[in-house]
């Protein structure tokens, strides 16, 4: 009799033990958001949900007891199609996180959806500072990079070199005009001055009439206020224009690695940029980018894809704090209240206005003779320090920010 209560006993225990794991389970769904099929495919994308993936895995988020489920969908660069998407996801899909979403359109409607249905937003692939200001959420982080950041960085170190007069050739939607108004301010503070400004549609393939503009301004600097595809072709028809060799110069404000790649050096070369992140910077974002490129078809990591893991890998640091997606404000208050560490973007912290603070980096597209090799593109001329790099907590209006 002894025996037998011993082993039902014992088959108890060992019943709980088993039950334990699953009881403790976390479950998170996570919904990349992106473009997957225009213009800004290349630099987001696909990329997106594999950068995602790979913060998931190098996190240990299973044997931490969260188990992490992946949507993703195409927003097709319509706010619309984007702010019905996630409003699906949120009340039907159960989706916890939406991340990236490069168009800054759609990410200022997916913002007030997820703030509406108290979830999770973090933005990694928009620009527009308007998601640190006015219309700043208490369930947003603004991650990688914005607007006033790529301004304060490119605009003000052209001026500074002598581009004082100043074109802008801009992408016709929110990210582009918030760039062009950024840039603005921070020519005319330095003593600068605005020609002039045209605005192309988006996804636009015949930049010609927009560049005779530009020409026809004599300004120094054509400003490009606008991104991926867009800035690969018109920068590729402002050289067939021959704009450079008449002694105007092209300024691209927002310029990603795969860009570069699609000019080539001999057309990219001397370009400055801003970014938050390039793949060859240190130990860590090599190895980073050498697993990246081999389950990517060798296309390396843009500043974006960098973005989306590291916002991931300190969401999932603060799931596994709380123990739980239900809400999200609270999980966004976890992650604010937890000084960021990732091995993309080293340490930094994330302010009231959800602005992810990190060093940003000014970089210039190297000759074909300084390239060591595939995807050598960049040199440093200097890192912009995370106090300087993105606009003053109490300069952006967001109603998060007391005082």
């Amino acid at each position: 009799m002894k025996t037998l209560k011993s082993a039902l006993l014992g088959a108890v225990a060992l019943a709980a033990v088993a039950a334990a794991p699953a009881m403790a389970q976390t479950n998170v769904k996570i919904g990349v958001l992106s473009d997957m099929s225009s213009l800004y495919t290349d630099l987001a994308g696909a990329g997106s949900v594999l950068a995602a993936r790979m913060a998931a895995d190098d996190f240990g988020a299973a044997a931490k007891g969260i188990r992490v489920e992946f949507v993703s969908a195409d927003h097709q660069n319509k706010a619309d199609v984007g702010s019905n998407i996630a409003r699906q996801w949120y009340d039907r899909d159960g989706v916890d996180m939406i991340v990236d979403v490069p168009n800054s359109g759609v990410a200022l409607a997916v913002n007030g959806v997820t703030r509406e249905k108290n979830k999770v937003f973090l933005v990694s692939g928009a620009a527009t500072s308007a998601l640190t200001g006015e219309q700043c959420s208490p369930n947003t982080v603004h991650w990688t990079y914005d607007t006033w950041a790529l301004a304060n960085g490119t605009g003000k170190a052209i001026v500074q070199t002598g581009g004082d007069t100043w074109f802008f050739l801009t992408a016709d939607y929110a990210f582009g005009h918030q760039l062009e108004a950024d840039t603005t301010n921070v020519v005319k503070a330095m003593g600068g001055r605005v020609l002039g400004g045209v605005r192309a549609p988006l996804n636009t393939n015949d930049f010609s009439s927009f560049l005779l503009q530009a020409q026809s301004s004599r300004a120094k600097i054509i400003g490009l206020a606008n991104a991926g595809g867009d800035t690969v072709n018109s920068i590729k028809q402002a050289a067939e224009f021959g704009i450079v060799r008449r002694g105007q110069s092209l300024a691209g404000l927002l310029v990603f690695l795969t860009d570069v790649h699609g000019l080539g050096l001999e057309t990219a070369q001397g370009l400055i940029m801003t970014e938050a992140f390039y793949w060859d910077q240190s130990d860590a974002s090599r190895a980073f980018a050498k697993r990246f490129a081999a389950a990517n078809k060798g296309i390396h990591p843009t500043m974006v894809h960098a973005g989306v893991y590291s916002s991931v890998t300190h969401y999932l640091k603060a799931i596994e704090a709380t123990k739980s997606a239900a809400d999200g404000k609270a999980v966004v208050e976890k992650m604010k209240a937890t000084p960021t560490d990732d091995p993309l973007f080293g340490k930094g912290e994330i302010r009231k206005d959800g602005r992810k603070i990190h060093d940003m980096y000014l970089f210039e597209v190297k000759k074909p003779s300084e390239s060591k090799g595939a995807w050598d593109y960049y040199k440093t001329r200097a890192t912009i320090p995370a106090a300087q790099a993105f606009r003053p907590l109490n300069e952006g209006k967001c109603p998060l920010v007391g005082g």
